[in-house]
């Protein structure tokens, strides 16, 4: 079980940093360990790549209340959190470009991410909400389809997401009062 935690980790950083189509043997050894192991937990690429998927959605669900109990701002914790869901969305991205035979599972990952992250993200929105940091009425869908769409980038240079995020998150922020 150690070494599969260990590959999944390393699977994710190795995917965010080159994509999906990484060799496996860059991730093997990232890990650790050879590439015996690798394929006998995941004994093909679509296996992997549907294992990180879940593997980050679990993490990315998980994030959100320990975000929101560690930080005294619900803002704050919203902003990490979305840090690691862009972190999320560089994988499933490269997912719509790798080989999806219909018995790997791809068709259920959908709902999954949604059923998992949108309550999450309901939540972190509703604290923040309250706490008078951020506008009310905000959507959890439409938040993170957006920064979904803004994760979509062009192979070009001068095209930095986080930036663009950041900007709106700004503009969901409530007006300080002067």
């Amino acid at each position: 079980m150690r070494s599969r935690q260990k590959l999944l980790a390393a699977a994710a950083e190795v995917f965010v940093e080159s994509g999906v189509d990484a060799p496996v043997r860059e991730v093997a050894a990232r890990a650790g360990v050879g590439m015996g192991t690798l394929y006998r937990h995941f004994p093909t690429r679509p296996d992997l790549v549907v294992a990180v998927f879940r593997h980050q959605v679990e993490e990315c669900a998980e994030a959100g209340p320990r975000l929101l109990a560690d930080n005294d701002s619900p803002l704050e914790a919203l902003r990490q959190w979305i840090d690691i869901f862009v972190d999320f969305l560089v994988t499933k991205h490269g997912l719509a470009h790798t080989e999806q035979p219909d018995s790997s599972g791809f068709g259920a990952l959908h709902t999954y991410f949604l059923d998992r992250l949108l309550p999450v993200a309901e939540d972190l929105l509703g604290a923040a909400a309250d706490a008078g940091e951020i506008r009310s009425g905000i959507q959890p869908y439409e938040l993170m389809r957006g920064i979904g769409n803004l994760c979509i980038a062009p192979d070009d240079p001068r095209y930095d997401p986080r930036r663009l995020i950041d900007l709106l998150l700004r503009g969901i922020q409530r007006p300080k009062a002067s």
